[in-house]
């Protein structure tokens, strides 16, 4: 693969690492940083890769252990008052706030499966999880979206 082909390649992928970085960290500053550092590595790394047909999977999984390294660092630190008088995210939508509100194990297969396009066999590769799990946490990923819907729409 040339470094053009690399490069287009990784453009196509962007906004797919993006979405697949805020189902994974809460602080957009943090997701942005996984996606910088995903795509520094990438680059460095780019030579390893064995076959290009899994280059989406390499990449996600090197978002993914990034996304793993932030959220470590972060649990580590304190913050301080004045960070946490920070106000909340702008109002969004039912359903993404639905699906960030899933369990950490059910929402990435959620992501990779029904708003990414992967299949079941891609998703359980780049997760490293048998499909027969992939397919149990999207049931159950299905059945927790489903109840925190109902919710919103049966309130008072």
């Amino acid at each position: 693969m040339t470094n053009e082909e690399f490069i287009r390649a990784i453009e196509g992928m962007t906004q797919t690492l993006y979405r697949v970085s805020c189902t994974q960290l809460r602080i957009p500053a943090d997701r942005e940083d996984a996606v910088q550092e995903t795509l520094r590595r990438a680059w460095e790394k780019r030579h390893s890769l064995r076959e290009e047909r899994y280059m989406q999977t390499w990449v996600i999984r090197i978002l993914l252990n990034e996304c793993d390294r932030i959220r470590r660092k972060s649990a580590r630190m304190q913050p301080s008052p004045e960070i946490s008088a920070v106000q909340p995210p702008q109002e969004q939508g039912a359903l993404k706030q639905a699906i960030l509100d899933l369990e950490e194990s059910v929402r990435l297969p959620i992501l990779l499966y029904y708003i990414e396009g992967y299949s079941v066999a891609e998703t359980a590769r780049m997760l490293h999880l048998p499909q027969g799990t992939v397919k149990s946490r999207l049931l159950r990923g299905r059945r927790q979206l489903r109840a925190i819907l109902e919710e919103e729409v049966f309130e008072p």
